[in-house]
């Protein structure tokens, strides 16, 4: 797939990975259309790729209104005339234990709530829905070859303290196999589906987290640090290159292995 001059939709663009993807995909001439909710970094990432020379439009948009989701895709249409690459990068946590017991009575002191779970799999993965079908179903009706990324992660595995995010992100790495086999059904080629499924991404909200619990966590991946935002981004413009990828779920984890095998 021919990067320069493709048009991609980027949620979750106003910062982290998303921000990342969409700035590393207008430095290979594509023209990228981001949303988020936050408004004032969406304008400011806007701008950084104009400055460097690229094309870049902007939305407000929360994944879990259809309206939204779908006027940026039109956005992208209107805006630079096709849709070629859908990232589905929007996502949020609100970890907790499901069951949190008092040390001295052993009796459950706090619970997740369901706001707590709802909230999550509403924008991990409803949004995220939402995000790749509005996505497909311009980029079938109007003949738009390209790809759609769902962004995944390495606690689709599963996660202690995570049920919410672990049960999305296990989702999405199912979806290519699901999406491109109805593709299939129907005849639909030319549309790609490829997951990617990060590991620790030294984020703004990762890089803040408590430094012990951070050096406990990277004991358990072998290059000993944290993935950069620019290297998922590089590896989501590959799969968008390497037409041969498809159907699958591909993990950037920087060598994560079981915690109980670190030393």
């Amino acid at each position: 797939m021919e990067l320069k001059g493709s048009v991609a939709v980027v949620t979750g663009g106003a910062s982290g990975i998303g921000e990342a993807v969409a700035k590393t995909m207008a430095v290979k001439g594509v023209k990228v259309v981001i949303g988020d909710m936050d408004e004032k970094n969406l304008a400011r990432v806007s701008d950084e790729i104009v400055a460097a020379g690229g094309e870049c439009a902007w939305a407000k948009c929360n994944v879990t209104n259809e309206e939204q989701v779908a006027d940026l895709m039109d956005l992208a249409i209107a805006k630079f005339g096709s849709l070629n690459i859908c990232v589905a990068s929007a996502g949020i946590i609100k970890d907790g234990l499901m069951l949190n017991t008092d040390k001295e009575t052993g009796k459950v002191k706090k619970a997740m709530t369901t706001e707590q779970f709802r909230a999550v799999i509403d924008v991990n993965l409803v949004g995220a829905f939402v995000t790749i079908r509005e996505a497909a179903l311009r980029m079938v009706n109007n003949g738009y070859k390209g790809v759609l990324i769902p962004i995944s992660s390495v606690n689709k595995s599963g996660q202690t303290g995570q049920l919410n995010y672990s049960s999305a992100k296990a989702a999405l790495a199912l979806w290519p196999k699901i999406i491109v086999g109805e593709f299939q059904m129907r005849g639909i080629q030319g549309i790609r589906c490829v997951s990617i499924a990060p590991g620790y991404v030294g984020t703004p909200m990762v890089k803040g987290m408590n430094q012990d619990a951070l050096s406990g966590l990277l004991k358990g991946v072998h290059i000993g640090r944290l993935i950069e935002p620019e290297e998922i981004a590089h590896s989501i413009l590959y799969a968008c290159e390497n037409e041969a990828m498809d159907a699958t779920c591909l993990e950037i984890t920087g060598g994560l292995i079981a915690n109980g095998l670190a030393k």
